[in-house]
């Protein structure tokens, strides 16, 4: 079954009972037991639910995986994934990574002595050099937000399993439908499905697909003991989301190039960062990785002050945090989506005050160019 096809097929796409072609809302918190211990497959919907198991079923058909969980944000999927690990193990991550998840890592799991170290993923070398003898696991964001930069995800796996770790990648910015990590040695996939699986600014969910039984049991018991699900209604729309995944992949990107077009030859542009440029030092890898170059695109605008005034002038441009929905989104990382990393940190790593992101959505591209002109000028 091919990827656009496995988005409306995939999983459990109707109800076994009535044929409806689209799985029903199971609004309901516990079930009828014929006796004890004797039931129809659910008990408590913490433990499971219908509706979220035909979305975790999908993920998992998308990804390739052994099984998929469904968390109540993406911020809740990661988190669930490093209670896989004990107190005194340790982490290697990639630099540029989401401001949430490095948040949550130094500010929130390293109470309980889960310690870290952020390497810039793209440099096998470095990644080598970060790992300790109590390293358990390696985090990939690739492509990375804000900076779109790109890890070899077969390289990378390869290391991690000479040194008997987890690989764990963030698929969130390239989606199943272009990048299936698990098919390059990835053993756990992350999505923060509040961005393009959802698609429509209307659901926060995150997703996570294991590669093996004994994942599968370990992140189970996590997500039933921690309660972090995801309920049915939510559930319900990211599976609707995800049936036109194919479609929106396709038109951000196309979108996307011809922005990235405009922007290269603008004077008031300084720099512009999206894998799909051959200019870009990781453009041969990111062909390697993924069958294509996402919709997320940043660029520097040369200072804070600029990159004010352009947010304040944009009309099409949605200003606000998150992205991968059907209406395009800028936002300033260093501001908001990284305002968590220490200014000293972002400067290190390139996060400008004058860096701007944009989620190109499905607008008319020449109104979104227009829409830049202006502002720009």
């Amino acid at each position: 079954m091919r990827q656009k096809t496995k988005l409306i097929h995939g999983g459990i796409s109707e109800d076994p009972q009535t044929g409806a072609v689209s799985v029903p809302i199971y609004q309901v918190s516990t079930y009828k037991q014929e006796s004890v211990g004797v039931h129809k497959g659910y008990e408590y919907s913490r433990t499971g639910n219908p509706t979220r198991h035909a979305l975790e079923e999908l993920i998992k058909d998308l990804e390739g995986g052994k099984a998929g969980f469904a968390f109540g944000s993406g911020m809740a999927a990661v988190t669930a994934v490093m209670m896989l690990f004990n107190h005194g193990d340790h982490v290697v991550l990639t630099d540029d990574v989401y401001g949430g998840t490095y948040r949550v890592i130094t500010k929130v799991l390293n109470r309980i002595g889960i310690d870290a170290t952020f390497v810039d993923t793209s440099d096998v070398a470095a990644i080598e050099a970060a790992i300790q003898p109590n390293t358990k696991a390696l985090y990939i964001e690739t492509p990375t937000n804000p900076l779109l930069k790109i890890t070899d995800l077969e390289e990378a796996s390869a290391v991690a399993k000479k040194h008997n770790l987890l690989t764990i990648v963030d698929n969130t910015f390239s989606t199943p439908y272009w990048q299936n990590p698990i098919d390059f040695g990835a053993d756990i996939v992350l999505h923060s499905a509040t961005k393009y699986l959802g698609g429509h600014s209307d659901v926060v969910a995150g997703l996570v697909v294991v590669n093996s039984e004994q994942q599968a049991e370990d992140v189970h018991f996590i997500q039933n003991s921690t309660g972090g699900i995801l309920g049915p209604q939510d559930s319900w729309l990211l599976i609707r989301g995800i049936k036109t995944l194919g479609i929106r992949m396709e038109e951000h990107e196309e979108n996307a190039a011809k922005l990235v077009n405009f922007l290269i030859q603008h004077p008031q542009v300084t720099k512009v960062h999206y894998p799909g440029l051959e200019s870009h030092p990781n453009h041969d890898i990111a062909k390697k990785n993924a069958r294509g170059f996402g919709g997320m695109i940043s660029f520097d605008v040369g200072s804070s002050e600029k990159a004010d005034e352009l947010l304040r002038k944009v009309k099409y441009f949605t200003l606000a945090e998150s992205l991968g929905a059907v209406e395009s989104l800028i936002s300033v990382p260093a501001k908001m989506t990284h305002a968590s990393i220490p200014a000293d940190r972002r400067q290190e790593l390139g996060i400008t005050d004058g860096l701007v992101r944009i989620s190109v959505g499905l607008e008319d591209i020449q109104d979104l160019i227009e829409d830049l002109e202006n502002a720009l000028s």
